[in-house]
């Protein structure tokens, strides 16, 4: 990248004789939102933790600014770090709190009184600096931890799951205030999460991890529309496989329980081999449409009533596809149990390898 702030290089952590983060790369350019994203011990929070200084690599070195900081210890980092507990002093106030990093580093009362003012301005709670953590509520509390680690002006942010301890309606309002607060203050910041809705919604870029290993990495619509694999397909959005053989390689011909579909692409299959399809909801509809010629019959399965959305499944042989349309008040929903035709584009079949 042009301007790469941080850079990790071939990073491999070990804890005995387990490998928890096994060759990990990336470049991350100064101003970007970058996600961790994937399941419980996929290594991600360990990642974020080497970066931050609390774990040392087993091999592989850590850049921050163009200085190997792989051996420095976390405060010779100049990081700013928000955890999942909101770890904020009982016994201070939120403005105490705050000002800590500051009162450490020997900075003047004033300079402290001044910037603790603007951060609570930030966090949108500038009358609240002479509450106590326990006078706030959950989200609150997350806001005050945030503008703790940003008073210092670190040139790195990293947030470890900081969503992830807070109720669903408080958890969508913050996520949006945290990522108008990282592109106001221009902060580089490494985001960790299992939740693919927030690093979808909120990332520049995400790094997909499973196995210890970055399985991909990509902006938020590359990850959804093109995953490079069966796993980070399959992780993030919903998805519906079918599993088929092919019968043309070369015109990318694929039997699926007797019916055919052409993707009207080579596919790096031999005729005969299984393999497996895999297609969004959305990219599905209940008969083929202008656009959605490729098609195939089954039978109407569940049917569920969400208001302004119906979900169907839809039979397909050993197959079953589910698919959202649109709520019609003049046009009944499908009956469970009647024959049923889906349409679906060739472009927006996915190829999952192994």
């Amino acid at each position: 990248m042009a301007d790469t702030f941080l850079s990790i290089q071939n990073v491999r952590k070990d804890f005995g004789a387990t490998t928890v983060v096994n060759d990990f790369n990336l470049d991350v350019e100064r101003g970007e939102f970058v996600s961790f994203l994937g399941p419980s011990g996929c290594g991600k929070t360990t990642m974020l933790r080497m970066v931050a200084g609390f774990e040392e690599p087993s091999a592989g070195r850590i850049m921050i600014g163009g200085v190997d900081v792989t051996n420095l210890k976390p405060n010779k980092r100049d990081i700013g770090m928000v955890f999942q507990a909101y770890a904020l002093f009982p016994n201070l106030t939120v403005a105490q709190n705050i000002a800590f990093g500051l009162r450490v580093a020997g900075v003047s009362r004033a300079e402290q009184e001044a910037r603790v003012k603007e951060m609570l301005s930030i966090i949108k709670l500038p009358d609240f600096g002479s509450r106590y953590p326990y006078q706030l509520s959950g989200g609150q509390q997350q806001r005050v931890a945030l503008a703790r680690a940003l008073a210092p002006s670190p040139k790195l942010l990293l947030l470890d799951e900081p969503l992830s301890a807070l109720d669903a309606k408080v958890r969508i309002s913050l996520r949006d205030e945290i990522r108008a607060i990282q592109k106001r203050l221009g902060i580089t910041t490494i985001f960790v999460t299992h939740d693919q809705e927030e690093a979808l919604s909120m990332s520049d870029r995400i790094v997909v991890m499973y196995g210890g290993k970055a399985e991909q990495t990509g902006t938020p619509f590359e990850i959804y529309n093109r995953p490079a694999t069966r796993f980070v397909a399959s992780f993030v959005g919903t998805l519906n496989l079918l599993e088929g053989r092919v019968a043309s390689s070369d015109r990318g011909a694929v039997e699926v329980d007797g019916q055919t579909i052409e993707l009207g692409r080579p596919i790096e299959a031999e005729a005969g081999k299984p393999i497996t399809l895999a297609l969004r909801p959305e990219a599905v509809s209940l008969g083929e449409t202008n656009g959605r010629e490729q098609g195939l019959s089954g039978t109407i399965g569940d049917v569920h009533f969400l208001g302004s959305v119906i979900r169907v499944k839809v039979g397909v042989g050993r197959n079953a596809v589910m698919l959202d349309t649109f709520n019609d008040p003049a046009s009944p929903p499908p009956v469970a149990g009647t024959p049923a035709r889906i349409g679906f584009s060739p472009r927006d079949v996915l190829v999952l390898a192994d």
